[in-house]
């Protein structure tokens, strides 16, 4: 697999006021670590973020109006973001709601990582939900796995890795909360990966959908061998989902609604306060030092 540089930037959709790019799976976005020579950060100023070893959609702002709007939609819960991964195991539920709250690991020598509620150590755990869809079961250098396109409908710190941790079925990969690390020899990344992203501004409607990475052509340990839901019937319902008004507190886009069956359909995320001023000030203040050129 070749490795992230600045020339391989992959941008997958440009508009006056935004970027998106296909993160490469080993580039972190920034560090303040002097042995980083290459980050995201020095590609491009971002406005989101991906953790290190996650590949996918990222999108960039490009001037202050476009990072205001933006902003106000990742607060009023008008994202909408699916991701696919590999997990271990073989996930006999065709779709699953995983509502573990998740708070941080106050262990001594665990200080950052989550963790979810009632495990030892974890700190102030909030409400957390995510969707699962089984897309195929089949090896991964020879162990049973399964690809599945996930959901989250809340926004919490490594949400979808200690989720799928917690179902027993670890992303692939994932040294932080998947298998001891003597079993997690072979793959060469974590197999998360941002697939779809959509941030419906009042500008416009900045909608891309990535590259699958996870093909056996791309990847010979990998070995689909039984289709449960083919990927494009759920980008269909993706992008066919309106999007809710600002003011609307309800469920987010493509919300179990869309792709989950409706008996035991799982309750909204819980209703957020309106944003106070402390909570405001941050923002403003990384907007008051955007470091781009004013708008010509």
């Amino acid at each position: 697999m070749e490795p992230g540089s600045v020339e391989n930037l992959s941008i997958v959709y440009r508009s006056r006021d935004f970027l998106v790019v296909n993160k490469h799976w080993d580039v972190r976005i920034d560090s303040k670590a002097w042995r980083e020579t290459l980050t995201l950060q020095k590609q491009l100023r971002f406005c989101h973020q991906l953790d290190f070893s996650t590949s996918g959609a990222l999108c960039v702002a490009l001037n202050k109006a476009a990072a205001g709007s933006a902003y106000r939609c990742f607060k009023e819960r008008r994202v909408t973001k699916a991701y696919l991964a590999l997990l271990r195991g073989h996930i006999q539920e065709s779709r699953v709601t995983i509502s573990h709250a998740i708070g941080r690991n106050g262990t001594e020598g665990r200080a950052h990582t989550m963790c979810i509620e009632g495990t030892q150590g974890c700190e102030n755990p909030k409400p957390s939900l995510t969707e699962l869809v089984v897309l195929e079961h089949g090896l991964y250098a020879g162990d049973p796995v399964s690809k599945v396109l996930l959901k989250p409908l809340t926004g919490r710190t490594h949400q979808l890795r200690v989720h799928c941790s917690a179902l027993g079925h670890p992303v692939v990969g994932d040294l932080t909360y998947g298998e001891p690390s003597g079993q997690e020899d072979r793959p060469f990344r974590m197999m998360l990966h941002a697939f779809y992203l959509r941030i419906p501004t009042d500008a416009e409607c900045v909608e891309v959908c990535t590259p699958d990475p996870f093909l056996p052509s791309l990847d010979a340990c990998w070995s689909p061998h039984t289709l449960l839901q083919p990927l494009d019937q759920l980008v269909q319902a993706l992008r066919a989902t309106p999007d809710p008004d600002p003011e609307d507190r309800g469920p987010r886009p493509g919300s179990p609604s869309t792709l989950l069956p409706g008996p035991g359909r799982p309750p909204p995320p819980p209703t957020k306060p309106p944003e106070t001023e402390a909570q405001r000030g941050p923002c403003l203040q990384w907007l008051s030092e955007w470091t781009l050129e004013p708008d010509s």
